[in-house]
């Protein structure tokens, strides 16, 4: 590799190939596929000499290269590290920034896919569609009583975490002259009403809200962060639905709060395990539409990402500061670290 080049390594198939092409063009980037059944050992030299590593989502990745405290400390040249999508919760973020490693996430780029996504689900859960097409494949001559829905004209949506994705499902649902309410700590009242919604704290959210839809990151602060007692404020004609990422809500509890009776249906795309089994207790409900993990993986979306990814690995190695940046804190420690590899001082912030 020429000096001063930096190496990108991806496992697998990025999910866009045009990724591939836009990358394999770049003078500041020689980019290496690896292969998870090539071996720990054979790839173990790749890695170590990496300095830029794009993961691949947690549920295709081979959970020897997720990026943990102890993958990071293997790897001493490493300087970022890129998610695929919005989230990043199989890289750790504070062994990344103790250790001088930018991490950057695509923020922005399925938010079309998931808040349709959404809209898919809280409309399928309310004029019943997918329990009436269920019937319709098993039932000769099914009688369409028993499958009176609601509008979703006039409800109230609940959102949890109003970032890009949560925005943007406030927008849509604007077209159904629904009332957003929107539980943030990390905006104020009058952030949130720029972006069309209402700030209400946490219990309010759940009493008050006919669907209530989950937008924000899993970290410390939100794992399990919804369970048992927040499903006991919801109305028992309310929906939960969530797009975010699994462990967000206690599974269990969920399930127990269907069974009782404490709310009227759930939308589930994301799930603690993944590929999910199918004996999972929630998909035994017929009050659960269920996907896996699909709501941001459109071709659309899949576009976005691979292309925003590309361009923004090649800013980060032509030393300017990355639009998707998650840590911002590291970078005067990152700026020296990547002037000791790489001979090229990066951009300060806001230069």
């Amino acid at each position: 590799m020429t000096a001063n080049i930096a190496k990108v390594v991806y496992f697998e198939k990025w999910m866009n190939g045009h990724a591939v092409d836009i990358l394999g063009k770049s003078d500041v980037i020689d980019l290496v596929h690896l292969r998870h059944d090539t071996g720990a050992k054979a790839n173990e030299p790749d890695l170590q000499s990496m300095h830029g590593y794009q993961i691949m989502p947690r549920t295709e990745l081979d959970p020897a290269y997720l990026a943990d405290r102890a993958f990071i400390e293997r790897m001493p040249n490493l300087l970022a590290v890129s998610s695929t999508g919005a989230g990043y919760d199989m890289v750790d973020v504070e062994a990344c920034t103790d250790a001088g490693i930018i991490v950057c996430n695509q923020s922005g780029t399925n938010k079309e896919a998931v808040a349709e996504h959404v809209f898919g689900l809280i409309l399928g859960l309310a004029k019943k569609i997918t329990a009436a097409d269920r019937g319709m494949h098993s039932i000769d001559r099914m009688s369409r009583q028993g499958f009176v829905g609601n509008d979703i004209l006039g409800k109230t949506l609940g959102i949890i975490g109003l970032g890009q994705i949560g925005t943007r499902t406030a927008e849509i649902a604007k077209a159904f002259r629904m009332n957003v309410l929107a539980y943030d700590p990390y905006l104020t009242d009058e952030q949130i009403a720029e972006r069309g919604a209402r700030k209400v704290d946490w219990e309010t959210l759940f009493s008050s809200s006919d669907y209530i839809s989950v937008h924000c990151p899993r970290n410390d602060e939100t794992l399990n962060m919804i369970d048992g007692t927040a499903f006991a404020h919801m109305k028992p004609t309310a929906y939960f639905v969530t797009t975010a990422r699994g462990g967000i809500h206690k599974e269990d509890d969920l399930a127990e709060a269907l069974t009782a009776g404490q709310l009227a249906g759930a939308g589930v795309d994301v799930w603690w395990e993944e590929p999910t089994p199918i004996d999972h207790p929630l998909l035994k409900f017929d009050n659960v539409i269920a996907t896996p993990h699909s709501a941001g993986v459109t071709e659309e979306a899949m576009e976005n990402m691979g292309v925003w990814a590309a361009e923004q690995w090649i800013d980060i190695f032509q030393g300017k500061v990355p639009p998707r940046i998650v840590n911002p804190e590291v970078w005067d420690k990152y700026r020296e670290r990547f002037k000791a590899r790489l001979g090229l001082m990066p951009d300060e912030i806001g230069s």
